[in-house]
């Protein structure tokens, strides 16, 4: 299918609509530029937004002919795209620039950028950075692969962005340039598309390529970049801080967010739940003084923050057993913080399963028999999840989310915690981890009403 096909000698074009895409389309259309759109997908998402706000742009579906891409000066291509599918392949063979919206960003921000991946938390630290800088009176801009796309956010009066990049976005990277750069952890996710744990760690340190600082987790050795001596670095770690660097410390049985000797904040003062939440506290700390965030503005953020929604929310209890909505957690060493961060002896019933993405459950075992009392499975990866979690813990299975929660309240009682934390993707049985979140949500709420 062929909108308004028109000779072109383009010199960009974009390889997949969609909110990126969109948001590519929109860039290049501000600043003036000659382009083409393609998609594979006969009626991609974003489809009726192009035709309806830039019906003059050229774009290609279905069938693209080969002379589209091979005659492009560079190919713009969506994050949700591998560098395997045939039209990028095509494009390299041929001599094409690939390049991702981020490139295009970096290339136009005037302002400093701040840059957070990770296999996990990066939403929820993206965000916490966001609002150190807003309570420091910052006109700033969060967004990338969390709410608003990179382009998107561009605006001369911006005096600071923070933008969360996935491993999707940084697989095509190229120098980004940041000024300042962190990889929060690193563990077992997206092997369907990375396809071993050393090429997904090799992804992920691009964010690193020319930045002015680094931020560094001592806890996680797969953090830390090779850089050259001027990039300054900091360090956070969940224990004593390094010189230099921020962790914990521990005065009259309280403990302490601390820089170096300094102690900053009770870790009880803030707004956030669960012990892994003060690790991403310790992360925020340390991009924000690497960014020259005002201490004060930063510890103010630390206390009225209270997280984003499907991230390790509270959503209720009922008759002294709460529920916790983690759907984010979509990946094992996110069940695995959260088990840790909210376990207080096996008290948790834990609800996971879905979508696997190739990873090794395995790695949940041990916390999985410090932390839960029974585990329910749906979804697809719940066969295979129960032989890789077999005799550490109580199993079984339901054929809905509506009925793990119903069969998870049946077996608890006070005290206990009732998680979602799937440590799988959300598609077999959702539209996405806020679909599945938002029916846990209301599973919840009919058993409150049922109790009342």
């Amino acid at each position: 299918m062929n909108h308004n096909v028109i000779a072109s000698n383009a010199n960009s074009v974009v390889l997949g609509l969609g909110a990126t895409g969109l948001s590519c389309a929109r860039y290049l259309a501000r600043c003036g530029k000659t382009f083409t759109v393609v998609d594979t997908r006969a009626n991609p998402p974003g489809l009726e937004e192009l035709l309806r706000d830039l019906p003059q742009v050229p774009v290609f579906l279905g069938e693209v002919p080969h002379a589209v891409v091979e005659s492009a000066g560079e190919l713009i291509v969506s994050p949700g795209l591998g560098l395997d599918q045939p039209l990028v392949k095509m494009a390299i063979k041929a001599g094409v620039e690939i390049v991702g919206d981020i490139d295009l960003f970096v290339r136009e921000a005037a302002a400093p950028v701040i840059g957070i991946t990770g296999s996990n938390a990066k939403s929820t630290v993206t965000e916490l950075v966001g609002e150190m800088a807003r309570e420091a009176g910052l006109n700033v801009a969060v967004g990338g692969n969390l709410g608003t796309p990179a382009l998107d956010l561009l605006a001369d009066d911006c005096e600071l962005y923070v933008l969360e990049l996935s491993s999707f976005q940084l697989e095509r990277a190229g120098r980004l340039n940041l000024a300042v750069a962190t990889v929060l952890n690193v563990s077992e996710d997206h092997l369907d598309r990375h396809g071993n744990l050393q090429t997904y760690h090799r992804v992920k340190h691009k964010i690193f390529s020319g930045c002015a600082r680094a931020v560094v987790n001592k806890n996680d050795p797969l953090t830390t970049p090779l850089v050259a001596q001027s990039v300054g670095v900091i360090s956070w770690r969940m224990g004593e801080p390094e010189l230099g660097g921020f962790g914990l410390r521990e005065e009259d049985g309280v403990e302490y967010l601390s820089y170096q000797f300094d102690r900053l904040l009770p870790v009880d003062d803030l707004g956030l739940l669960g012990r892994h939440n003060i690790a991403n506290a310790l992360a925020a700390l340390a991009i924000g003084q690497s960014a020259n965030l005002p201490m004060e503005a930063m510890l103010v953020a630390l206390r009225t923050f209270s997280g984003l929604p499907h991230r390790c929310q509270a959503v209720g209890s009922i008759g002294g057993v709460s529920f916790v909505n983690d759907s984010k957690g979509t990946n094992p060493g996110a069940t695995e913080a959260a088990l840790k961060g909210l376990g207080n002896g096996r008290n948790i019933l834990l609800i996971a399963g879905g979508v696997g993405k190739g990873a090794n459950f395995e790695q949940l075992r041990s916390s999985v028999a410090a932390h839960c009392k029974l585990l329910v499975l749906i979804g697809e990866s719940a066969d295979e999840m129960q032989a890789s979690l077999d005799r550490c813990v109580e199993i079984c299975k339901a054929d809905s989310l509506e009925q793990a929660v119903a069969i998870a309240m049946e077996n608890a009682q006070a005290g206990d915690c009732i998680l979602l934390s799937p440590a799988c993707a959300s598609f077999d049985m959702f539209s996405s981890y806020k679909d599945r979140g938002d029916t846990f949500i209301r599973a919840v709420a009919e058993l409150q009403g049922g109790a009342s």
